[in-house]
């Protein structure tokens, strides 16, 4: 470069990086974490991404086959307007309203509870020792059944919380592993001892009648009036007793319940002892009232299923049961189209997945707000 000219560029450079320059916008957006969104606006949120979810799934449905006019009819019309599948989604939804629940309360806790499947697994196994050895009379044989679902539930649920809050042990990795020791446990009872003679295939003996839940009016389940009850407890305990009250400073803030004189730790405990009583009777529901016996596939499904609704609902009980009841509508229109479109059944699980993938990016929405900023500003 000539060296009279060089000086001259340098001066030109120097003279323009001095001059103020426009900006380049004249708006800008602002991302903040919002202070507070009241409620009614959350829910909309929420509702806006389970439309979106629902959307994706039903272009994927299409896109398996299912003609697009046959959709509302199949997952709504035939669902809920038929006696008859209406009660099947009665009956699917008991377990799932309990395991929901279950997962609520833990959750409620700050305790991530992913034991679910290992604990019905044991209540399982508690109501059909109590059948096998015929423990009681027969008038007393449903009741003790249902004791031992809550005590077993309840035990296999006392070691992981016991193991976080003495040996700080992280809750989600014991609670997964104590399911698949559950679930090896179950398969060396049904491979052994407690394989059904006559047919020497495994899974149990047939339970006798009185050790299955009786239909109590018009085909009516008592599983379905039994999963009402204990949500209406669970409703109790969570918004109107003290140990509800307890529990919300706990959700909020453990440190700060504990500084304020909340028993942290006995609140914890007792919620996860619940927690695990409740999948245990969502286990005692499925084995004596849908299967009739003891198999070793009856749990699948309802652990995910169980955390899902927790999820959706947001540990809202109330927000729960109605989770609870969309989910069972989706099993039995799933299982619908399983036998005239052969649909397999992991499309509804691939359904499952696209809600949570919605709902869970939905909490970005609720907890950030983007603001118009003007150019000159920060």
């Amino acid at each position: 470069m000539n060296e009279q000219v060089r000086p001259v560029m340098l001066e030109q450079v120097s003279q323009a990086a001095k001059q103020p320059k426009p900006p380049l916008l004249s708006r800008r957006y602002a991302l903040e974490i919002r202070q507070q969104l009241a409620w009614h606006w959350q829910a909309v949120i929420i509702g806006l991404a389970l439309l979106l979810g629902l959307g994706i799934s039903a272009a994927i449905l299409v896109t398996a086959g299912v003609p697009a006019g046959e959709l509302l009819n199949e997952f709504v019309v035939l669902t809920v307007f038929d006696a008859q599948n209406l009660k099947a989604v009665l009956f699917q939804a008991s377990p799932m309203i309990l395991v929901g629940l279950a997962g609520c309360m833990a959750f409620r806790a700050k305790f991530w509870n992913l034991g679910l499947e290992g604990q019905m697994i044991w209540g399982a196994i508690g109501a059909t020792a109590i059948s096998l050895f015929e423990v009681g009379p027969p008038a007393l044989r449903l009741p003790l059944m249902l004791a031992a679902a809550i005590g077993c539930g309840l035990a296999w649920a006392l070691a992981p919380v016991v193991l976080k809050l003495r040996l700080k042990v992280n809750e989600i990795i014991s609670t997964l592993m104590l399911n698949y020791l559950a679930i090896n446990f179950l398969l060396h009872l049904l491979y052994g001892s407690w394989k059904d003679p006559r047919s020497s295939f495994p899974y149990s003996p047939q339970f006798q009648p009185f050790e299955r839940l009786p239909e109590l009016f018009d085909g009516i389940s008592a599983a379905v009036p039994l999963a009402v009850v204990v949500a209406l407890l669970a409703l109790w305990f969570l918004g109107i007793s003290r140990a509800g009250l307890y529990l919300r400073f706990v959700d909020a803030n453990p440190r700060v319940a504990g500084a304020v004189g909340v028993p942290v730790q006995k609140m914890i405990i007792g919620t996860v002892l619940i927690s695990g009583a409740m999948a245990g009777i969502a286990g005692f529901l499925v084995t004596a009232g849908q299967e009739g016996r003891l198999t070793q596939s009856f749990y699948q499904g309802y652990g995910f299923s169980g955390i899902l609704i927790a999820f959706l609902a947001r540990n809202n009980p109330v927000a729960a049961l109605v989770v609870a009841l969309l989910m069972a509508m989706l099993f039995v229109a799933g299982r619908s189209l399983q036998v005239f479109y052969q649909i397999p059944f992991s499309m509804v699980q691939l359904i499952q997945a696209i809600l949570v993938i919605c709902v869970a990016s939905s909490d970005f929405f609720i907890r950030h707000r983007i603001r118009r900023v003007q150019g000159g500003e920060s």
